[in-house]
């Protein structure tokens, strides 16, 4: 291997996200002002939506999504418990209770043949999870919530270039939420978006998200006579920056190219793991297609066949330079949760819990890194094999 670090992921920051920030700074208004709404109108007009609601994260997002949809005490959220741990988070912070529902094993999205037998009298909401850029089965989602009334909030974060059935995601559900971290497809270092088509909920939403107040300060401020400002529900300080949004307006017009740079490296990555048979490929480019499906590619995952070998795996590709992740561990399994729910278990989640790590996959990684990262891994399962060798003959040499 080269003796050099490949991080599991670099964002790419060119000089007009420098040069639109630099703007900013030089204006003085760093706040939430005139960028985010450019910011906005760009992500709606990207997404097809009417309505397009910049916040301080996914999180933020998800929670608002929940109070702004009039969900809270008492009543019960159904999603996948393989997402990260904030998907479950915000319909705690909302004060709701979150139902897990069993995955689909091929696509490891919240399965919806599975739905209808947690709804209950309290359940108001379902929350699918678009993992690694791959969509939910939104279809019969929909019919679900339609059936039973409840409102649909896709949690999107890895999902900005993601196309289901030829509608983009984010206007499928009553809402959708984006993530903008600093490892997402495009990035604002933190940030989010909730798109929509209720104009009533996006107007909630923007309230929402900054204290309740009916004017943000770009609209009291701003040329013209002063306008008194109301505080008309408690809110929350979730607002974005101009900062962010400078950063936003270009990455958004790069967002395409990058997932085309992604996709080659998930074919160079399939390509070359097709060839060992201890993994498992999660992410096929070659499932671009099938039902007008576009995957936007935002992470690569792998599975290894034996679960025993995941951490060990894991640990000699960090000592070996590689960095990686985990792309998750299910919710249920987690500290708090274990302590508030009476041991549920979800074994197709938890399967593929415990066998998935992530490897770096961002636009500017070098098909010699992607090839190099193979490398590692192969020599992992090699060296794992010299060693089971090893010990065999050892343990004959003391029979004999």
């Amino acid at each position: 291997m080269k003796n050099q670090e490949i991080p599991f992921f670099k964002p790419t920051i060119e000089k007009e996200e420098i040069e639109e920030v630099v703007n900013t700074l030089k204006t003085g208004w760093i706040g939430q002002g005139p960028k985010c709404e450019q910011f906005e109108l760009n992500f709606r007009n990207y997404i097809g939506t009417d309505y397009a609601v910049s916040v301080s994260s996914c999180t933020a997002g998800l929670h608002l999504s929940l109070i702004a949809l009039g969900i809270g005490r008492g009543d019960e959220v159904i999603t996948t418990p393989l997402t990260f741990c904030s998907t479950a988070n915000a319909i705690v912070h909302a004060g709701a209770t979150p139902i897990f529902c069993d995955i689909e094993p091929k696509t490891l999205t919240i399965d919806p043949e599975k739905i209808e037998e947690k709804i209950t009298q309290k359940t108001k909401a379902i929350i699918p999870v678009h993992l690694y850029g791959y969509p939910a089965e939104m279809t019969k989602i929909l019919k679900i919530a339609k059936k039973y009334n409840l409102y649909v909030v896709e949690d999107a974060a890895h999902a900005v270039e993601t196309v289901y059935h030829n509608q983009k995601i984010g206007a499928i559900g009553d809402t959708a939420v984006f993530s903008f971290y600093a490892s997402k497809n495009i990035t604002t270092g933190e940030g989010g978006m909730i798109t929509t088509n209720n104009e009533a909920v996006a107007e909630k939403l923007k309230i929402l998200r900054l204290h309740g107040l009916d004017k943000d300060a770009w609209k009291r401020y701003k040329a013209g006579q002063y306008k008194h400002y109301e505080c008309v529900m408690p809110g929350y300080k979730f607002n974005m920056t101009d900062i962010q949004a400078s950063l936003g307006i270009w990455q958004l017009k790069k967002v395409e190219k990058w997932r085309k740079m992604r996709k080659q490296i998930v074919q160079t990555y399939n390509e070359l793991f097709n060839t060992l048979k201890e993994v498992q490929c999660v992410v096929r480019p070659g499932e671009d297609t099938p039902d007008n499906v576009v995957q936007a590619y935002h992470l690569f995952p792998i599975m290894v066949k034996n679960p025993h070998d995941r951490d060990h795996l894991l640990t000699y590709l960090q000592s070996n330079g590689v960095g990686v992740g985990v792309h998750f561990k299910p919710v249920h399994q987690y500290t708090y949760y274990q302590s508030i729910l009476k041991n549920e278990s979800y074994p197709i989640a938890e399967n593929a819990g415990d066998r998935l790590l992530s490897l770096p996959l961002f636009p500017t990684l070098h098909q010699e890194d992607v090839k190099t990262v193979f490398e590692v891994v192969q020599n992992f399962f090699t060296s794992k094999k010299q060693i089971h060798l090893l010990n065999s003959n050892a343990q004959d040499t003391v029979k004999k």
